[in-house]
Protein backbone atom coordinates (compact mmCIF):
# COMPACT_ATOMS: atom_id res chain seq x y z
CA UNK A 1 0.00 0.00 0.00
CA UNK A 2 1.05 3.61 -0.64
CA UNK A 3 3.72 2.50 -3.10
CA UNK A 4 6.26 5.38 -3.21
CA UNK A 5 7.12 4.66 -6.85
CA UNK A 6 3.55 5.38 -7.90
CA UNK A 7 3.23 8.61 -5.94
CA UNK A 8 2.54 11.87 -7.83
CA UNK A 9 5.99 13.18 -6.86
CA UNK A 10 7.86 10.15 -8.20
CA UNK A 11 5.85 9.80 -11.42
CA UNK A 12 5.83 13.55 -12.05
CA UNK A 13 9.60 14.02 -11.70
CA UNK A 14 10.32 10.83 -13.67
CA UNK A 15 8.09 12.04 -16.51
CA UNK A 16 9.77 15.46 -16.55
CA UNK A 17 13.24 13.88 -16.75
CA UNK A 18 12.62 10.90 -19.06
CA UNK A 19 9.36 11.48 -20.95
CA UNK A 20 9.06 15.24 -21.27
CA UNK A 21 7.45 15.18 -24.71
CA UNK A 22 5.23 12.17 -24.17
CA UNK A 23 1.70 11.91 -22.87
CA UNK A 24 0.72 9.68 -19.96
CA UNK A 25 -1.95 7.09 -20.64
CA UNK A 26 -4.23 5.46 -18.09
CA UNK A 27 -6.52 2.47 -18.56
CA UNK A 28 -9.60 1.36 -16.69
CA UNK A 29 -8.49 -2.29 -16.63
CA UNK A 30 -5.35 -1.31 -14.63
CA UNK A 31 -6.27 1.99 -12.92
CA UNK A 32 -3.33 2.32 -10.51
CA UNK A 33 -0.60 2.63 -13.19
CA UNK A 34 0.31 5.32 -15.71
CA UNK A 35 1.92 4.32 -19.02
CA UNK A 36 4.02 5.83 -21.79
CA UNK A 37 3.35 4.65 -25.33
CA UNK A 38 6.08 3.36 -27.63
CA UNK A 39 6.82 5.76 -30.47
CA UNK A 40 5.62 3.41 -33.20
CA UNK A 41 4.06 0.30 -31.65
CA UNK A 42 0.91 -0.21 -29.55
CA UNK A 43 3.19 -1.09 -26.61
CA UNK A 44 2.70 0.77 -23.32
CA UNK A 45 5.36 0.83 -20.61
CA UNK A 46 4.77 1.82 -16.98
CA UNK A 47 5.99 5.23 -15.82
CA UNK A 48 9.19 4.78 -13.82
CA UNK A 49 10.46 1.83 -15.85
CA UNK A 50 13.60 0.38 -14.22
CA UNK A 51 14.09 3.21 -11.72
CA UNK A 52 11.47 1.91 -9.33
CA UNK A 53 12.33 -0.68 -6.66
CA UNK A 54 9.04 -2.51 -6.93
CA UNK A 55 5.76 -1.83 -8.73
CA UNK A 56 2.34 -2.97 -7.53
CA UNK A 57 -0.96 -2.82 -9.37
CA UNK A 58 -4.44 -4.33 -9.53
CA UNK A 59 -6.58 -5.53 -12.42
CA UNK A 60 -10.17 -4.41 -12.94
CA UNK A 61 -11.42 -6.79 -15.61
CA UNK A 62 -15.10 -7.21 -14.75
CA UNK A 63 -16.19 -4.47 -17.12
CA UNK A 64 -13.05 -2.78 -18.51
CA UNK A 65 -11.77 -3.92 -21.90
CA UNK A 66 -9.64 -0.96 -22.94
CA UNK A 67 -6.62 -3.25 -23.46
CA UNK A 68 -7.91 -4.18 -26.92
CA UNK A 69 -5.22 -4.34 -29.67
CA UNK A 70 -2.50 -3.33 -27.21
CA UNK A 71 0.42 -4.78 -25.25
CA UNK A 72 1.66 -3.57 -21.85
CA UNK A 73 5.08 -3.91 -20.22
CA UNK A 74 5.38 -3.51 -16.44
CA UNK A 75 8.91 -3.48 -15.05
CA UNK A 76 10.10 -4.76 -11.67
CA UNK A 77 7.17 -6.50 -10.00
CA UNK A 78 8.47 -8.25 -6.84
CA UNK A 79 7.07 -11.78 -6.59
CA UNK A 80 6.41 -11.38 -2.86
CA UNK A 81 3.83 -8.65 -3.58
CA UNK A 82 1.52 -11.56 -4.57
CA UNK A 83 -0.47 -9.55 -7.11
CA UNK A 84 -3.64 -11.18 -8.41
CA UNK A 85 -2.88 -11.73 -12.11
CA UNK A 86 -5.85 -13.98 -12.94
CA UNK A 87 -7.07 -13.08 -16.45
CA UNK A 88 -8.99 -16.29 -17.19
CA UNK A 89 -11.88 -15.73 -19.59
CA UNK A 90 -11.15 -12.04 -20.16
CA UNK A 91 -9.22 -12.12 -23.44
CA UNK A 92 -6.17 -10.63 -21.71
CA UNK A 93 -2.97 -12.69 -21.85
CA UNK A 94 0.11 -12.52 -19.64
CA UNK A 95 3.78 -13.39 -20.05
CA UNK A 96 6.23 -13.21 -17.16
CA UNK A 97 9.96 -12.69 -17.57
CA UNK A 98 11.97 -13.41 -14.44
CA UNK A 99 14.80 -10.92 -14.06
CA UNK A 100 16.95 -9.88 -11.09
CA UNK A 101 16.86 -11.69 -7.75
CA UNK A 102 15.64 -9.70 -4.76
CA UNK A 103 16.38 -10.07 -1.05
CA UNK A 104 14.56 -8.95 2.08
CA UNK A 105 14.47 -9.27 5.86
CA UNK A 106 11.10 -10.04 7.41
CA UNK A 107 10.95 -8.29 10.79
CA UNK A 108 7.35 -9.12 11.76
CA UNK A 109 8.29 -11.62 14.48
CA UNK A 110 11.22 -9.69 15.96
CA UNK A 111 11.01 -7.11 18.73
CA UNK A 112 14.65 -6.05 18.71
CA UNK A 113 17.83 -6.25 16.65
CA UNK A 114 19.29 -8.73 19.13
CA UNK A 115 16.26 -11.00 18.66
CA UNK A 116 16.73 -10.93 14.90
CA UNK A 117 20.49 -11.55 15.13
CA UNK A 118 19.90 -14.52 17.45
CA UNK A 119 17.78 -16.24 14.79
CA UNK A 120 19.79 -15.20 11.72
CA UNK A 121 23.44 -15.52 12.78
CA UNK A 122 25.61 -17.92 14.73
CA UNK A 123 27.09 -16.92 18.06
CA UNK A 124 30.52 -16.29 16.51
CA UNK A 125 29.01 -14.14 13.72
CA UNK A 126 27.02 -12.09 16.25
CA UNK A 127 30.23 -11.53 18.21
CA UNK A 128 32.02 -10.28 15.08
CA UNK A 129 29.19 -7.91 14.14
CA UNK A 130 29.16 -6.39 17.61
CA UNK A 131 32.95 -6.14 17.62
CA UNK A 132 33.01 -4.27 14.31
CA UNK A 133 30.51 -1.72 15.57
CA UNK A 134 32.15 -1.34 18.98
CA UNK A 135 35.60 -0.80 17.45
CA UNK A 136 34.23 1.67 14.90
CA UNK A 137 32.28 3.70 17.47
CA UNK A 138 35.31 3.80 19.78
CA UNK A 139 37.76 4.88 17.06
CA UNK A 140 35.95 7.88 15.57
CA UNK A 141 33.48 10.64 16.45
CA UNK A 142 30.58 8.63 15.06
CA UNK A 143 26.99 9.77 14.51
CA UNK A 144 24.15 7.79 12.92
CA UNK A 145 21.40 10.06 11.57
CA UNK A 146 18.15 9.13 9.80
CA UNK A 147 16.83 12.12 7.83
CA UNK A 148 13.11 11.78 7.11
CA UNK A 149 10.66 14.66 7.17
CA UNK A 150 11.94 18.19 7.77
CA UNK A 151 15.53 18.76 6.63
CA UNK A 152 17.53 21.86 5.75
CA UNK A 153 18.24 22.10 2.03
CA UNK A 154 21.91 22.97 2.69
CA UNK A 155 22.30 19.75 4.71
CA UNK A 156 20.64 17.75 1.95
CA UNK A 157 22.91 19.25 -0.73
CA UNK A 158 26.02 18.57 1.36
CA UNK A 159 25.04 14.93 1.92
CA UNK A 160 24.13 14.34 -1.72
CA UNK A 161 27.43 15.80 -2.88
CA UNK A 162 29.28 13.44 -0.51
CA UNK A 163 27.00 10.61 -1.65
CA UNK A 164 28.05 11.06 -5.27
CA UNK A 165 31.75 11.32 -4.42
CA UNK A 166 31.62 8.15 -2.33
CA UNK A 167 29.91 6.27 -5.18
CA UNK A 168 32.49 7.52 -7.68
CA UNK A 169 35.28 6.45 -5.36
CA UNK A 170 33.71 3.03 -4.82
CA UNK A 171 33.23 2.28 -8.52
CA UNK A 172 36.55 3.78 -9.55
CA UNK A 173 38.04 1.28 -7.13
CA UNK A 174 36.08 -1.56 -8.79
CA UNK A 175 36.75 -0.05 -12.25
CA UNK A 176 33.21 -0.64 -13.51
CA UNK A 177 30.44 1.72 -14.53
CA UNK A 178 27.47 2.31 -12.24
CA UNK A 179 24.12 3.27 -13.71
CA UNK A 180 23.25 5.50 -10.76
CA UNK A 181 26.17 7.77 -11.67
CA UNK A 182 24.89 8.40 -15.17
CA UNK A 183 24.42 12.21 -15.10
CA UNK A 184 20.77 12.07 -16.11
CA UNK A 185 19.93 9.32 -13.60
CA UNK A 186 21.85 10.96 -10.76
CA UNK A 187 20.12 14.28 -11.42
CA UNK A 188 16.79 12.44 -11.24
CA UNK A 189 17.59 11.03 -7.79
CA UNK A 190 18.87 14.42 -6.62
CA UNK A 191 15.67 16.20 -7.72
CA UNK A 192 13.41 13.40 -6.46
CA UNK A 193 14.78 12.56 -3.02
CA UNK A 194 14.34 15.91 -1.28
CA UNK A 195 10.58 16.39 -1.91
CA UNK A 196 9.93 12.71 -1.17
CA UNK A 197 11.95 13.02 2.01
CA UNK A 198 9.77 15.96 3.10
CA UNK A 199 6.72 13.77 2.37
CA UNK A 200 8.30 10.99 4.49
CA UNK A 201 8.26 8.67 1.48
CA UNK A 202 12.07 8.67 1.38
CA UNK A 203 14.99 9.02 3.79
CA UNK A 204 18.74 9.39 3.94
CA UNK A 205 20.54 7.30 6.54
CA UNK A 206 23.96 8.84 7.12
CA UNK A 207 26.99 7.70 9.09
CA UNK A 208 29.21 10.61 10.09
CA UNK A 209 32.79 10.76 11.25
CA UNK A 210 32.65 14.19 12.85
CA UNK A 211 30.95 16.33 10.20
CA UNK A 212 32.03 14.14 7.29
CA UNK A 213 29.47 11.72 5.77
CA UNK A 214 31.29 8.41 5.30
CA UNK A 215 28.26 6.21 4.67
CA UNK A 216 24.98 7.13 2.94
CA UNK A 217 21.86 5.07 2.15
CA UNK A 218 18.88 6.35 0.16
CA UNK A 219 15.65 4.61 1.20
CA UNK A 220 12.03 4.74 0.06
CA UNK A 221 8.93 3.76 2.08
CA UNK A 222 5.56 2.21 1.46
CA UNK A 223 3.04 1.42 4.20
CA UNK A 224 5.34 -0.95 6.12
CA UNK A 225 8.31 -1.60 3.82
CA UNK A 226 11.68 0.12 3.69
CA UNK A 227 13.28 -0.13 0.23
CA UNK A 228 17.07 0.20 0.29
CA UNK A 229 17.60 2.00 -3.03
CA UNK A 230 21.28 3.06 -3.12
CA UNK A 231 23.88 2.51 -0.43
CA UNK A 232 27.59 3.30 -0.25
CA UNK A 233 30.33 3.84 2.30
CA UNK A 234 33.90 5.10 2.23
CA UNK A 235 36.09 2.16 1.20
CA UNK A 236 38.93 3.50 3.38
CA UNK A 237 36.93 2.30 6.41
CA UNK A 238 36.49 -1.24 5.04
CA UNK A 239 38.23 -2.81 8.04
CA UNK A 240 35.38 -1.58 10.25
CA UNK A 241 32.67 -3.18 8.06
CA UNK A 242 30.56 -0.05 7.61
CA UNK A 243 28.12 -2.04 5.48
CA UNK A 244 27.17 -4.17 8.48
CA UNK A 245 26.97 -1.11 10.73
CA UNK A 246 24.63 0.53 8.21
CA UNK A 247 22.30 -2.48 8.16
CA UNK A 248 22.28 -2.70 11.96
CA UNK A 249 21.41 0.99 12.21
CA UNK A 250 18.60 0.69 9.67
CA UNK A 251 17.20 -2.45 11.31
CA UNK A 252 17.13 -0.70 14.67
CA UNK A 253 15.24 2.21 13.11
CA UNK A 254 12.80 -0.12 11.32
CA UNK A 255 11.95 -2.01 14.51
CA UNK A 256 11.46 1.24 16.43
CA UNK A 257 9.12 2.61 13.73
CA UNK A 258 6.93 -0.38 12.91
CA UNK A 259 8.50 -1.29 9.57
CA UNK A 260 7.84 -4.97 8.85
CA UNK A 261 10.04 -5.58 5.81
CA UNK A 262 13.57 -4.37 5.08
CA UNK A 263 13.89 -4.82 1.32
CA UNK A 264 17.43 -4.87 -0.14
CA UNK A 265 15.87 -4.54 -3.60
CA UNK A 266 17.19 -6.01 -6.82
CA UNK A 267 20.60 -7.40 -7.61
CA UNK A 268 22.84 -10.06 -6.13
CA UNK A 269 25.50 -9.20 -3.57
CA UNK A 270 27.07 -11.59 -1.05
CA UNK A 271 26.08 -9.45 1.92
CA UNK A 272 22.40 -9.69 0.94
CA UNK A 273 22.46 -13.48 1.09
CA UNK A 274 24.01 -13.34 4.57
CA UNK A 275 21.35 -11.00 5.97
CA UNK A 276 18.18 -11.87 4.04
CA UNK A 277 15.43 -14.09 5.43
CA UNK A 278 13.73 -14.38 2.03
CA UNK A 279 14.81 -14.42 -1.60
CA UNK A 280 12.33 -13.44 -4.30
CA UNK A 281 12.29 -12.55 -8.00
CA UNK A 282 11.76 -9.31 -9.85
CA UNK A 283 9.47 -10.05 -12.76
CA UNK A 284 8.50 -8.15 -15.86
CA UNK A 285 4.78 -8.59 -16.55
CA UNK A 286 3.75 -8.38 -20.19
CA UNK A 287 -0.01 -8.20 -20.85
CA UNK A 288 -1.56 -8.38 -24.31
CA UNK A 289 -4.84 -8.69 -26.14
CA UNK A 290 -5.14 -12.38 -27.01
CA UNK A 291 -7.34 -11.64 -30.02
CA UNK A 292 -4.86 -9.27 -31.66
CA UNK A 293 -2.10 -10.92 -33.71
CA UNK A 294 -0.03 -7.75 -33.55
CA UNK A 295 -0.36 -7.42 -29.75
CA UNK A 296 0.46 -11.12 -29.27
CA UNK A 297 3.55 -10.81 -31.48
CA UNK A 298 4.79 -7.70 -29.67
CA UNK A 299 4.29 -9.33 -26.28
CA UNK A 300 6.02 -12.56 -27.30
CA UNK A 301 9.02 -10.74 -28.81
CA UNK A 302 9.26 -8.51 -25.71
CA UNK A 303 9.36 -11.56 -23.44
CA UNK A 304 12.02 -13.28 -25.56
CA UNK A 305 14.11 -10.11 -25.59
CA UNK A 306 14.14 -9.81 -21.78
CA UNK A 307 14.63 -13.55 -21.29
CA UNK A 308 17.73 -13.28 -23.48
CA UNK A 309 19.00 -10.27 -21.51
CA UNK A 310 18.65 -12.28 -18.31
CA UNK A 311 20.48 -15.21 -19.91
CA UNK A 312 23.40 -12.88 -20.68
CA UNK A 313 23.22 -11.53 -17.13
CA UNK A 314 23.39 -15.08 -15.75
CA UNK A 315 26.53 -15.62 -17.85
CA UNK A 316 28.10 -12.47 -16.30
CA UNK A 317 28.20 -10.72 -19.68
CA UNK A 318 26.82 -7.54 -18.09
CA UNK A 319 29.73 -7.40 -15.64
CA UNK A 320 32.23 -7.61 -18.48
CA UNK A 321 30.27 -4.92 -20.34
CA UNK A 322 30.38 -2.61 -17.30
CA UNK A 323 34.15 -3.01 -17.08
CA UNK A 324 34.59 -2.40 -20.79
CA UNK A 325 32.29 0.64 -20.67
CA UNK A 326 34.34 2.02 -17.78
CA UNK A 327 37.51 1.80 -19.88
CA UNK A 328 35.84 3.19 -23.01
CA UNK A 329 34.59 6.21 -21.10
CA UNK A 330 38.16 6.97 -20.14
CA UNK A 331 37.40 6.98 -16.43
CA UNK A 332 40.52 7.32 -14.31
CA UNK A 333 41.06 5.49 -11.04
CA UNK A 334 44.13 7.53 -10.14
CA UNK A 335 42.28 8.99 -7.16
CA UNK A 336 41.93 5.48 -5.72
CA UNK A 337 45.44 4.28 -5.03
CA UNK A 338 45.80 0.60 -4.19
CA UNK A 339 48.50 0.31 -1.57
CA UNK A 340 49.79 -2.84 0.07
CA UNK A 341 51.47 -2.39 3.42
CA UNK A 342 52.99 -4.25 6.35
CA UNK A 343 53.19 -3.37 10.05
CA UNK A 344 56.37 -3.83 12.11
CA UNK A 345 56.24 -3.39 15.84
CA UNK A 346 59.13 -1.45 17.38
CA UNK A 347 60.49 -0.85 20.82
CA UNK A 348 58.63 2.16 22.31
CA UNK A 349 61.84 3.13 24.10
CA UNK A 350 63.97 2.89 20.95
CA UNK A 351 65.06 5.77 18.69
CA UNK A 352 62.52 7.12 16.22
CA UNK A 353 64.09 8.06 12.90
CA UNK A 354 61.46 10.52 11.71
CA UNK A 355 61.68 13.67 9.60
CA UNK A 356 58.29 15.37 9.96
CA UNK A 357 54.70 14.81 11.03
CA UNK A 358 52.22 14.28 8.21
CA UNK A 359 48.68 15.72 8.44
CA UNK A 360 46.24 12.82 8.24
CA UNK A 361 43.52 14.89 6.56
CA UNK A 362 45.77 16.17 3.75
CA UNK A 363 44.73 14.87 0.32
CA UNK A 364 48.28 13.76 -0.51
CA UNK A 365 48.21 11.41 2.48
CA UNK A 366 44.81 9.82 1.82
CA UNK A 367 46.44 6.72 0.32
CA UNK A 368 47.74 5.99 3.84
CA UNK A 369 44.31 6.05 5.47
CA UNK A 370 43.57 2.31 5.09
CA UNK A 371 46.78 1.55 7.00
CA UNK A 372 45.93 4.14 9.66
CA UNK A 373 42.41 2.76 10.07
CA UNK A 374 43.59 -0.85 10.31
CA UNK A 375 46.11 0.25 12.94
CA UNK A 376 43.23 1.80 14.87
CA UNK A 377 41.10 -1.31 14.49
CA UNK A 378 43.88 -3.57 15.78
CA UNK A 379 44.92 -1.35 18.67
CA UNK A 380 41.59 0.06 19.91
CA UNK A 381 42.74 3.67 19.66
CA UNK A 382 40.94 6.86 18.68
CA UNK A 383 41.64 8.71 15.46
CA UNK A 384 42.31 12.00 17.28
CA UNK A 385 45.24 10.37 19.12
CA UNK A 386 46.94 9.01 15.98
CA UNK A 387 50.13 10.62 14.72
CA UNK A 388 51.76 9.83 11.39
CA UNK A 389 55.42 10.61 10.67
CA UNK A 390 57.61 10.33 7.61
CA UNK A 391 60.98 8.62 8.07
CA UNK A 392 64.26 8.91 6.23
CA UNK A 393 63.50 5.73 4.30
CA UNK A 394 61.16 5.97 1.35
CA UNK A 395 57.75 4.35 1.83
CA UNK A 396 58.32 3.84 5.56
CA UNK A 397 56.23 5.69 8.13
CA UNK A 398 55.84 5.77 11.86
CA UNK A 399 52.34 5.45 13.29
CA UNK A 400 51.69 6.19 16.96
CA UNK A 401 48.58 6.15 19.14
CA UNK A 402 49.02 6.74 22.86
CA UNK A 403 51.76 4.26 23.89
CA UNK A 404 51.46 2.03 20.83
CA UNK A 405 53.65 2.59 17.79
CA UNK A 406 54.45 0.69 14.60
CA UNK A 407 56.40 1.18 11.42
CA UNK A 408 54.32 0.97 8.23
CA UNK A 409 56.11 -0.18 5.09
CA UNK A 410 54.38 0.36 1.74
CA UNK A 411 54.95 -2.38 -0.79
Amino acid sequence: MNNPFQSPTFTGIWSERFAANKSEHRFDFMPSLAFIKHRFLPLYTNVGKTLTKGISYRLELESARDFRKKAFLIYDVPSYFEIDTDTHGTGLGLYRSTQYPGFLINLENHGSVNEFLATAFSKSSRYKLKKYKKRFDASFDVRYVMYRGEMARETYDHIFDSFRKLLEKRFDDKQITNNNLDPKEWQFYYELSYPMLLEEKASLFVIYNGDEPIGVTLNFFSEDILFDAITVFDIDYAKFHLGSNTILGLLEWCLANGVKIFDFSKGYFDYKTRWATKTYDFEYHIYYDCKSIRARTIAYCTKRFFDFKQYLRDKKVNERMHRMTYRLKGRSSESVQHVNYRFHEIDPEGPIDTTRELPLDALENHHLRPAVFEFLYLNKGHFKDVRLYATRKKNRYLLTCNTKQVVVTLE
